[in-house]
C-alpha cells in the first residue's frame, strides 16, 4: 500500500505527541513493507526537500506565508494535487492548512482519505474565532474524508454533533508499554529526595499551565520540599517565570524547556505523580505514558480522559487548583496509594492502549479504503 501522510507536525522536528504518533506510524507502517511518504511544511528552508528516515521519505516543503500560525505552502499545495499515484491519504489533524488542503484534494480527486482527529479543539487559537472555523472549513474539511479516526468514544460522539456526516472509528492512541515501563534508570533532571510533581505540555492557554505553578504553591503548604517539573515550551514561558518570581516560588517550579522523547521515560518513572490541567485535549499521550511507567495522574476531568484515568489517579474540574492541590498531597503522603493508582494505570495501558492495536487497526481501516474504491 502506498500511504501519502500529510501533517503539519512530525517528530523530531517538533517535540510532542501528535509529532511523534506520525513519526511512529509511518516507521511501523514502513516496517511492514509499506511505502510511506510524509508531505511536511517547514519553516527554514527555501525549495522542496528530500530525506529517507526510519524506512519512510518526508517531502518538506517551504512555507510561504504564516496566518495565525498556520502555515501555507504553494509547494505543498503543488505536490499534493499532482500526488495521484498514492492508493490513500492520512491528514492529521483538521486544524492544518495541509489538511485542508488533502480535503480539497478529495473533493476533486479519486484517492480516498483519512483523517486522525487528534483533538476536536484548539489549545492555542482564540476560542471565539476557533468556534467560526470548526462550524465552516474545520467541519466541511472533516466531512471531506472517508473516515475519521477518534481517539475516544467521547470524541467521535462530539464530531457527530458538530454536524459531520462522515464515517468515523475508535482507534485509541496507544503508546508503547515496552519504551514506557516503570523498570529502568531514572531522570537525571529530578532531585530524587523530594516530591515531584511533572507537568509535560506545550505552555500554551490550552494546556494550563499557570494553574500548574497555583497547584504547587498549595501543594507546599503540607510537602514544603515538593518540586513542579516543567517540560516543555511555548509562548507562555515568560509570563509563568514572572509568575513564579512574583509568588516567590523559584525554589519550586524547575522549567525543563524541550527534552528529546528518549529522555521522557526516566522522567515519568522518576515523578511522583503527573499533573495536567489542561481546558482541552485529544486524548493526551503524556497521560499513558505516565500511567505505563506507574506514576499516579491528577488531570482535569474531560469527557474523554475520565475513563481511562479510573483507578489511576484522579480526575478534577477545570481551572479546580485546590482540589488538584488536595489530590496532588493526598498521593504524596501515602505511598500505598501511589502504588496502587501506579499498578491500575499499567493494567489499563496493557489491556487498552497497547501502541502495537493502534498501527494495526489504523493500517487495516486505511487498506479497506483502497479495496472500496470502484475498479
Amino acid at each position: 500500500m502506498r500511504i501519502l501522510r500529510v501533517s503539519h507536525w512530525l517528530y523530531p522536528d517538533e517535540i510532542g505527541g501528535g509529532g511523534y504518533h506520525v513519526h511512529a506510524m509511518s516507521r511501523d507502517q514502513a516496517t511492514q513493507g509499506h511505502d510511506v511518504t510524509v508531505l511536511k511544511i517547514a519553516t527554514d528552508i527555501e525549495q522542496v526537500r528530500r530525506e529517507e528516515r526510519h524506512g519512510y521519505e518526508i517531502v518538506y516543503c517551504p512555507a510561504t506565508i504564516d496566518v495565525l500560525k498556520n502555515d501555507i505552502s504553494f509547494a505543498a499545495a503543488r505536490k499534493l494535487f499532482d500526488a495521484d499515484d498514492f492508493d490513500v491519504i492520512h491528514a492529521h489533524s483538521h486544524f492544518y492548512f495541509s489538511t485542508n488542503l488533502a480535503a480539497l484534494k478529495r473533493r476533486l480527486g479519486e484517492t480516498p482519505l483519512a483523517i486522525t482527529n487528534h483533538s476536536l479543539y484548539s489549545q492555542s487559537a482564540p476560542e471565539r474565532l476557533f468556534s467560526y472555523y470548526l462550524r465552516t472549513v474545520g467541519r466541511w474539511t472533516l466531512d471531506s474524508a472517508d473516515i475519521i479516526f477518534c481517539y475516544t468514544e467521547e470524541e467521535r460522539q462530539k464530531t457527530h454533533e458538530l454536524g459531520v456526516s462522515s464515517e468515523t472509528a475508535v482507534i485509541a492512541n496507544g503508546i508503547d508499554e515496552q519504551q514506557f515501563h516503570p523498570d529502568g534508570p531514572e531522570s537525571e533532571y529530578m532531585a530524587l529526595d523530594a516530591p515531584s510533581v511533572l507537568f509535560v505540555g506545550r505552555l500554551v492557554e490550552g494546556k494550563n499551565p499557570q494553574d500548574a505553578i497555583e497547584t504547587i504553591a498549595t501543594v507546599r503548604d503540607e510537602h514544603p520540599a515538593a518540586t513542579l517539573y516543567l517540560v516543555g515550551d511555548g509562548p507562555m514561558r515568560a509570563e509563568l517565570q514572572s509568575m513564579v518570581r512574583e509568588r516567590n516560588l523559584s525554589d519550586a517550579v524547575e522549567f525543563l524547556g524541550q527534552l528529546e522523547y528518549d529522555e521522557m521515560p526516566p522522567l515519568f518513572r522518576s515523578a511522583d505523580v503527573l499533573l495536567l490541567p489542561s481546558r482541552a485535549e485529544g486524548f493526551p499521550r503524556v497521560v499513558m505514558e505516565a500511567m505505563a511507567a506507574e506514576t499516579p495522574v491528577v488531570c482535569t476531568a474531560l469527557d474523554q480522559v475520565e475513563t481511562a484515568v479510573d483507578g489511576a489517579g484522579y480526575t478534577v474540574p477545570i481551572g479546580d487548583t485546590q482540589q488538584m492541590a488536595t489530590n496532588i498531597s493526598q498521593l504524596l503522603a501515602d505511598p500505598k496509594l501511589r502504588a496502587e493508582c501506579g499498578s491500575q494505570g499499567r493494567c489499563t495501558v496493557e489491556e487498552r492502549f497497547a501502541w502495537s492495536d493502534t498501527v494495526s487497526q489504523t493500517t487495516t481501516s486505511l487498506s479497506k479504503l483502497t479495496k472500496d474504491l470502484p475498479q
